[in-house]
C-alpha cells in the first residue's frame, strides 16, 4: 500500500509535496461549494451594474472556470493523477484559473457604476478564497495569491473615493496571506509526522513479514525433522532392541543392519541440509572461490553412486568432453567442497527417483562457463512439479512417495549455484526424464597443476575427493565420545592421529611435533577453537601454516569465528566419514607442499 501511495516520489521532497497536494485536492470539493454559494451574491449584486455585456462575460467565465474545475476534481481521481509532476501541473493551473477570473471580475466591477466599490470588495473577498485554497501547497500559494489580489486591490487603490476600502481589502487579503503561511507551516510539519509515520509502518511490515517468513521456515523444519527422525530413529531403534536382544528376537540380518545405517545416515543429511539452508537464507552462508578442476570430482561421486545404480539395474555414465579431459591451463572457479555437495545432491536424485534406464553425467564447456549436467529416464516433472521442486522443505507427492528426504536439495543447491556465480537450471517432461545442469565459471587463464622445476613434467593437482594416505593430523577435541569417533573416522581412513583434550595441550603438542593437519572442536575449555587457531597462526616453527579444520556445532557465527581466527574451513557436527574425508582432501588441495613433507616425515 505503502509503496504504490509513494510511486514517483523518489525524495523525501517529492513526498512532501504530495501530501501537500492530497491536502489541497482534499480541500477543491469545498473550493467549488464556496463558489457556488458566492455566485448568487455575485450575481445580485452585478444586476446593478450598467454595462450588461461586461456582467454577461463575467458570468461566463465563471461557469466556464467552475466546469474546468469540476473536471479537474474528477481527474484526480484517475491513475493519471499518479504522476506526481503532472498534478502538480494541473492543481498549479486551476488555482491560476481562478485568479485570472477574479481579475476579470475586478475589471467587471471597475465598470459597474454605483456598485463599482461592493463588486471590487466582493472581487477582493474572493481572492482571499483562493489564497485559503492554496494554501496547503506553499509553491501554489506563492504563485495564485499574487494574480489573484493584484486586480481587486489596483483598482480600489486607482480612484481616491475607493482607497479607504482598498486599505480595508488590502488588510485582509494580508491577514489571510499570513494565516494561509502559518497554515502551511503547520500543515508540512503534519506532514513530517506523516512520514515518519509511513516510514515506521513500512518498517513493522518489513519486520512482521521477516517474522513470519521465520515463522514458517521454523514450522516446517520442525515438521520434516520430526517425520525424518521420527521414520528413522524408529528403524535404529528396532535393530538396537534386536541386536539386545529384547523381546526374544533374533539377532538382526545384515540386510537390516545396512538399512539402519542408512537411516541414520539419511537423518544426518536431512540434519546437515537444514543447517545449511537455513544459514543460506539468513544471508551467512560463505562460499570460497578457487581454481579446481571438476572432472575428478565428477568421476569420484559417480564411483560412489555406482553400485546404488547397479543395484536397481541402471547405467550410470560419464562424459566428459575431450579438452577438458586433457586440458591443464584453465580451471572452474568456485567452492569445491560446495560443488561437491550439488553434484552428490543431484546424481544421488537421479539414482533415488529413476526406477529404470540410464542417467547420464556430462561435463563440458560452455562459452565462459563448464556445464556439468545429469539427465535421468525417471519420471519427469510437469512445470508446476519443478516449481515446486526447488522449494524449501516441498516435494512432489507424485514422485516423492516412499522416499526419504527433507524437500531441501534443490532449493539449498540452487543458493550455492547462485553464490559461486553460476546456476542450477532444469527441464523435464512427464514420462520422459529429467536434466539439471549446474554451470560454473570458468578461467582460461587459471591453473590447477603445481609449477613445474626446470626440465620436469608438470604434475596435475589431485582433485578434492581424492585424499593423501598416512597423514598426521592433531585432533583437538574436549568430548570424549566425539573425540573417539573423530579418531576411529580419520584411522579408519589411514590417518595417523594424535588427541588432545583442550586448546592449550594442542597448542603444546605443536611446538614440539609436526603436523600435517589441525582439527579443532570450536567448543573447548580453557582455549576454545578461534583462539587455538590464532595461537597456532602466531606459531614460529612448522605448524605456523598447517592446514587447520574447525569442527563447529553449526551455528554460523561460531564458524565466522573460527575462520577468521585462521581456520582454513569448518566441519559442521554431527560428523560422517564422507564429510572427513572430504574435508580431510580439501585441506590436501590446498597446500600440497606442505601435507608432502608431513607424509614424508610420516612415512
Amino acid at each position: 500500500m505503502f509503496a504504490e501511495r509513494r510511486q514517483n516520489t523518489p525524495a523525501d521532497g517529492g513526498a512532501d509535496a504530495r501530501l501537500a497536494l492530497d491536502a489541497q485536492t482534499a480541500l477543491l470539493p469545498y473550493a467549488l461549494a464556496v463558489f457556488a454559494v458566492g455566485l448568487p451574491v455575485y450575481v445580485w449584486a452585478g444586476s446593478f451594474a450598467q454595462n450588461a455585456g461586461w456582467m454577461a462575460i463575467s458570468f461566463a467565465v465563471f461557469a466556464i472556470n467552475w466546469g474546468a474545475f469540476y473536471g479537474v476534481v474528477a481527474w484526480l481521481r484517475t491513475d493519471a493523477a499518479r504522476d506526481l509532476d503532472r498534478r502538480m501541473r494541473v492543481q498549479l493551473a486551476s488555482g491560476l484559473l481562478w485568479a485570472v477570473a477574479v481579475c476579470q471580475m475586478a475589471a467587471f466591477a471597475d465598470g459597474a457604476g454605483g456598485v463599482r466599490e461592493p463588486l471590487l470588495l466582493l472581487s477582493a473577498g474572493a481572492a482571499v478564497t483562493c489564497i485559503f485554497f492554496a494554501a496547503p501547497c506553499l509553491l501554489a500559494l506563492l504563485l495564485t495569491a499574487p494574480v489573484a489580489a493584484a486586480g481587486p486591490l489596483y483598482l480600489l487603490f486607482s480612484r481616491p473615493q475607493s482607497e479607504q476600502a482598498g486599505v480595508m481589502a488590502f488588510g485582509a487579503i494580508a491577514l489571510a496571506m499570513a494565516l494561509s503561511l502559518v497554515l502551511n507551516r503547520m500543515l508540512r510539519r503534519q506532514h513530517a509526522l506523516a512520514l515518519a509515520h509511513e516510514a515506521l509502518l513500512e518498517e513493522r511490515l518489513t519486520v512482521l513479514e521477516a517474522a513470519e517468513r521465520a515463522a514458517r521456515s521454523k514450522s516446517d523444519i520442525v515438521a520434516t525433522l520430526s517425520h525424518e527422525i521420527r521414520n528413522g530413529l524408529t528403524g535404529v531403534t528396532h535393530v538396537l532392541a534386536a541386536a539386545a536382544g529384547k523381546g526374544g528376537r533374533a539377532a538382526p540380518s545384515r540386510e537390516q543392519l545396512n538399512a539402519a545405517l542408512d537411516a541414520a545416515q539419511d537423518l544426518v543429511a536431512v540434519l546437515n541440509a537444514t543447517l545449511d539452508s537455513e544459514t543460506a537464507e539468513s544471508g551467512r552462508l560463505a562460499v570460497d572461490s578457487v581454481a579446481f578442476e571438476p572432472v575428478r570430482l565428477v568421476r569420484d561421486l559417480v564411483l560412489l553412486d555406482r553400485p546404488h545404480a547397479l543395484a536397481k539395474g541402471l547405467e550410470l555414465a560419464v562424459h566428459v568432453e575431450p579438452d577438458l579431459e586433457q586440458r591443464q591451463l584453465g580451471a572452474t572457479i568456485g567452492d569445491p567442497l560446495r560443488t561437491r555437495q550439488i553434484i552428490a545432491n543431484i546424481v544421488g536424485n537421479a539414482v533415488k527417483y529413476t526406477v529404470r534406464g540410464r542417467i547420464e553425467v556430462r561435463v563440458e564447456r560452455r562459452d565462459d562457463q563448464i556445464a556439468i549436467a545429469v539427465a535421468d529416464t525417471g519420471p519427469g516433472l510437469s512445470p508446476s512439479e519443478m516449481d515446486q521442486a526447488f522449494q524449501a522443505f516441498q516435494r512432489v507427492e507424485r514422485t516423492g512417495a516412499g522416499v526419504n528426504g527433507a524437500g531441501l536439495g534443490l532449493s539449498l543447491s540452487r543458493q550455492l549455484a547462485r553464490l559461486m556465480g553460476g546456476a542450477l537450471e532444469a527441464t523435464s517432461a512427464v514420462g520422459v526424464g529429467s536434466c539439471f545442469t549446474l554451470l560454473l565459471p570458468f578461467d582460461e587463464n587459471a591453473r590447477c597443476a603445481v609449477e613445474p622445476a626446470d626440465g620436469e613434467t608438470p604434475q596435475p593437482v589431485e582433485a578434492a575427493g581424492a585424499p593423501p594416505r598416512n597423514l598426521r593430523i592433531l585432533v583437538a577435541e574436549d568430548d570424549a565420545l566425539n573425540a573417539a569417533m573423530l579418531r576411529a573416522i580419520l584411522e579408519q581412513l589411514g590417518h595417523q592421529v594424535v588427541h588432545a583434550q583442550n586448546g592449550r595441550r594442542a597448542l603444546d603438542l605443536a611446538r614440539i611435533c609436526d603436523f600435517d593437519l589441525v582439527m579443532l572442536d570450536g567448543r573447548m575449555p580453557i582455549m576454545d577453537g578461534p583462539q587455538t587457531a590464532a595461537a597456532l597462526r602466531a606459531l614460529d616453527g612448522g605448524n605456523h601454516d598447517v592446514a587447520i579444520v574447525a569442527v563447529i556445532g553449526g551455528d554460523a557465527d561460531e564458524a565466522r569465528e573460527c575462520l577468521d581466527a585462521g581456520a582454513d574451513t569448518v566441519l559442521r557436527k554431527p560428523v560422517s566419514v564422507a564429510a572427513v574425508a572430504r574435508a580431510v582432501a580439501d585441506m590436501a588441495a590446498l597446500d600440497r607442499k606442505t601435507l608432502g613433507a608431513g607424509q614424508s616425515a610420516v612415512a
